[in-house]
């Protein structure tokens, strides 16, 4: 039986490379995105690469939609393998808080948490019981460099606060994995040229994807509740 991998974000940039990547490997590929009908071209091209993808609706930052989601999931399905929380926005330069904390409006920050960490803190709440009950399961929750406590961070702070309590995420789920060969991590992509990090991004998305793929596919007792690019752990 093929493995079942979810992608949220599916239809560009890192969720769409990665999501060919994973069913190049064997996997049955759920690609979530908002708008599955604009992406019928992006799941056709894929399709003809005789891969086993299926594009499926998913508004991360309504809870209806993620509970509608999980719903078809189990009913279908019955179990999830991979789950890699991709999808993000950022607005910050949007809503004219790019350059400074203080110009950062409080419906930024709520609007971008929604999406960013309540999204994926909903859908690892609810995909986790499928995991647990199969006794597998790799939890990819993509994060960025812009988190890092360690690191002095300007700007972006809708963003930055977000990645950063999706961080906490990863380790909150990592502690409840118990006996299960279940693995729970976040990874930064690095700065990637995408739609998001723009064309002056110092990695292309194969680079980008490199870790992501990596945590979706650690061997048994694989590291859990850590944060890595490429593999390599990042200081929180």
């Amino acid at each position: 039986m093929k493995k079942i991998a979810i992608v949220t974000g599916a239809n560009r940039g890192l969720g769409l490379a990665t999501s060919e990547a994973l069913a190049q490997r064997g996997y049955k590929v759920i690609m979530a995105m908002r708008n599955p009908d604009k992406a019928q071209k992006q799941i056709n091209a894929l399709k003809m690469k005789d891969l086993d993808v299926v594009a499926m609706k998913l508004d991360q930052s309504s809870e209806k939609s993620i509970t509608d989601f999980v719903n078809q999931i189990r009913q279908e399905y019955g179990f999830v393998d991979v789950l890699i929380n991709n999808a993000g926005i950022l607005i910050d330069s949007e809503d004219g808080g790019n350059s400074s904390v203080f110009k950062t409006k409080a419906s930024t920050v709520l609007k971008t948490f929604t999406t960013n960490t309540l999204g994926p803190f909903l859908l690892t709440q609810k995909i986790f019981p499928l995991m647990k009950q199969e006794g597998y399961g790799r939890i990819v929750n993509v994060s960025s460099g812009m988190a890092q406590l360690s690191q002095a961070q300007v700007a972006s702070a809708s963003y930055r606060l977000s990645k950063t309590a999706l961080n906490m995420v990863t380790n909150l789920f990592a502690s409840e994995v118990g006996d299960a060969d279940i693995c729970v991590n976040s990874v930064s992509p690095g700065w990637v040229r995408t739609d998001m990090g723009g064309p002056n991004a110092d990695r292309s998305v194969e680079q980008g994807i490199k870790g992501i793929l990596w945590a979706a596919t650690l061997p048994k007792g694989g590291p859990n509740g850590g944060f890595f690019r490429d593999g390599e752990p990042l200081t929180w």
